[in-house]
């Protein structure tokens, strides 16, 4: 029998509030879109929860905290309500709950985790020590909300991620950290049939660099350093004058960024007269897996096990990935982090997205255990 309610929590509910925000487009480089999704966010959360949010803009980006109790020993739930669609996405890919599977644009990245947070902090018994964080700009790298996110986390003893579970529903207790870069190269321009001998032509000295930055990658490490996107020169007839191209880093170790970042720094020109340019950086750290593992190991023993034992589910397994999500960031500051406790499915950022929607309730259950677990902990 299909199980649609667990205590106070309930499915439709559930399901009503994620249609909502998924019917509520919300990409994140449009501020406005993004400010009409935190509207409603505010409102399905101050229904629920009986509070209104602290509503926080910073660089015209729509943030919300709610903030139960005080102190520095708080256990801080971390979400966002921004995606990566595009404004118009809906009309193509509409709201769809069929055969048991939840299809729409941000369902799953992580509209549902959001929904799930909510639902959970209201139906605890006790909140007090709870704060709930919804970020307006996780899908741009949080340039607005780092230091939002990094400030919360310093004063919490454990954080808890509502991005979509890793494969079967497992939690995330590493994620490799980001580096950003765009290589710039700057030559001189010369018409191409008349005189190129009197230009430096940055294409050529692009294409050195390409292959040298490529190869910073150390495959035994996990470090991926990928050249992606590349432009250079003006017309078909002139040597180029310049170009950049962007750089991917993925890497499981703080001591891999700063290795790649050092020598991304340290390239030299190939082509006699041309200039090198590094810009960026680090945009996340990792998530270690020390950091999720101090909340994972407990989880077993303490929570998961009884919860799963008591839905008939199977245990929580936790798992290591490589993209990056905002517990890089409450990681990065020390704070035990547990990551992937959102939405089981999958198809994040392609057409396929999708949430099985029978396991949202589970989902919601075992979270507003965890919640309850770390609080009693704090006593």
């Amino acid at each position: 029998m299909r199980v649609t309610s667990r205590g106070s929590l309930s499915l439709p509910s559930l399901l009503a509030d994620l249609q909502e925000l998924v019917e509520c487009e919300s990409p994140s480089a449009d501020h406005a879109a993004v400010a009409r999704s935190a509207a409603l966010v505010a409102r399905i959360g101050a229904a629920l929860l009986g509070a209104e949010p602290e509503r926080i803009t910073i660089d015209g980006c729509s943030h919300l905290r709610w903030r139960f109790g005080d102190g520095d020993r708080q256990v801080l739930l971390l979400a966002h309500h921004d995606t990566v669609w595009p404004l118009g996405t809906l009309a193509a890919r509409p709201y769809e709950l069929a055969g048991g599977v939840i299809r729409g644009p941000g369902c799953f990245d992580m509209l549902a985790g959001l929904v799930m947070a909510v639902h959970a902090v209201a139906d605890l018994p006790v909140r007090t020590g709870v704060t709930l964080l919804v970020t307006g700009d996780e899908e741009l790298g949080s340039p607005s909300s780092r230091a939002l996110i990094e400030q919360e986390a310093r004063r919490s003893r454990a954080a808890l991620v509502l991005e979509a579970s890793a494969g079967g529903g497992a939690l995330k207790v590493g994620r490799k950290g980001v580096s950003l870069y765009e290589v710039r190269v700057t030559g001189r321009a010369a018409h191409a049939g008349l005189e190129p001998d009197q230009g430096v032509n940055a294409v050529v000295e692009l294409a050195h660099l390409v292959l040298a930055v490529n190869a910073l990658g150390d495959p035994a490490a996990g470090t991926t350093v990928t050249p992606t996107v590349a432009s250079a020169g003006t017309t078909a007839n002139t040597v180029p004058a310049c170009g950049s191209f962007a750089v991917d880093v993925r890497a499981w170790t703080a001591a891999e960024q700063l290795r790649v970042d050092g020598a991304l720094r340290a390239l030299r020109p190939a082509v006699p007269g041309a200039a090198i340019e590094i810009a960026g950086g680090v945009n996340r750290p990792p998530l270690e897996e020390a950091a999720g593992r101090a909340l994972v190991e407990p989880i077993p023993c303490c929570v998961s096990q009884a919860v799963a034992a008591r839905l008939g589910l199977p245990p929580v397994t936790g798992t290591v990935v490589g993209g990056a999500s905002d517990g890089n960031f409450t990681a990065g500051v020390g704070t035990p982090t547990l990551d992937g406790l959102g939405a089981v499915g999958g198809g994040a950022h392609a057409d396929h997205e999708h949430v099985v929607a029978d396991r949202l309730l589970d989902r919601t259950v075992l979270l507003r255990e965890l919640i309850a677990e770390l609080l009693e902990g704090q006593a």
